[in-house]
């Protein structure tokens, strides 16, 4: 394999032209380059910054085998590739001056890039974050279910979701998001395109809340769920999360996806007995 076998735009219209439909064969698998690359293409280039806009398309036989893009932060998002092809993505960006943060992927790919890259920069690669991607089975509702409903968040709950959005990504340790959020800028942040719903007790006092993208090339994601510490253990967080699951089957979805922290057997389990399924592994590592 050349490197030179990858062809750059900075067209997102292009780009999706010719490798749209590699996106959508795997929806699952390719459900974060799907939802990230749709919000830069109907928000435009300025959404993000002009880092955001170095698209690559791997192409063989006149097919699109793999994609990657350039995150708001620098960091390179890949799909599945062989250690060959990392290496030859890795030649072909350190040859052209390119300078990424670090790389996001499925875990294999992630590491045959860092390797890569560092042999081509002596850049060292780190760790920063891994997770498990589940893909929604047969939905199973666990029992006994909580008391309470599901409620679709409006406007007068923007307040509550913002905070405990902004008390998830403490737990997870995602500081970029708790700036944008204390800066104001909802809008920019990954939460400001979700659609949220919320788990109330039978007083209607909110008790949990989980979040779906929109659907993308079939494929709605969850994401987050989140129960404040005080209220876990009660089944509210299952609850919520097969009520956005089944809302987004009921609304056309074929695939329902989410991460979870391999470190969190709780929600591990959890997500399984509700019906999610495991598919991969990802890490993303920065470079130094």
């Amino acid at each position: 394999m050349r490197p030179d076998d990858w062809q750059l735009t900075d067209d997102v219209d292009d780009f999706l032209a010719r490798a749209g439909d590699f996106l959508r064969s795997r929806p699952a698998l390719h459900n974060t380059p799907l939802t990230d690359i749709e919000k830069l293409r109907t928000r435009g280039a300025d959404a993000h910054g002009a880092e955001a806009t170095v698209f690559g398309r791997l192409e063989s036989g006149g097919e699109v085998r793999a994609i990657f893009y350039r995150t708001p932060r620098g960091y390179l998002s890949v799909t599945p590739l062989s250690a060959e092809q990392a290496g030859a993505l890795a030649t072909h960006l350190a040859g052209l001056g390119h300078s990424p943060s670090g790389v996001i992927a499925d875990h294999d790919t992630a590491a045959a890039f860092a390797e890569a890259w560092q042999r081509h920069t002596s850049a060292a690669s780190v760790p920063f974050w891994r997770t498990h991607l589940y893909r929604l089975g047969a939905l199973t509702p666990p029992q006994p279910r909580p008391e309470g409903r599901g409620r679709i968040a409006g406007r007068k709950d923007h307040e509550q979701v913002v905070r405990w959005c902004r008390e998830f990504c403490i737990n997870v340790g995602e500081q970029i998001s708790i700036d944008l959020i204390d800066s104001g800028s909802w809008a920019d942040s990954r939460f400001g395109d979700r659609h949220f719903t919320l788990w109330e007790t039978p007083d209607g006092t909110p008790a949990s809340m989980a979040a779906v993208t929109s659907i993308v090339g079939g494929m709605i994601r969850v994401d987050p769920v989140y129960t404040p510490a005080h209220l876990r253990g009660r089944g509210y967080a299952g609850a919520v999360t097969v009520e956005v699951s089944r809302a987004a089957l009921a609304a056309g979805a074929t695939d329902v996806v989410l991460f979870a922290d391999p470190a969190n057997p709780t929600s591990n389990a959890l997500y399984q007995r509700i019906g999610y399924v495991h598919v991969a592994d990802f890490t993303g590592y920065k470079f130094s």
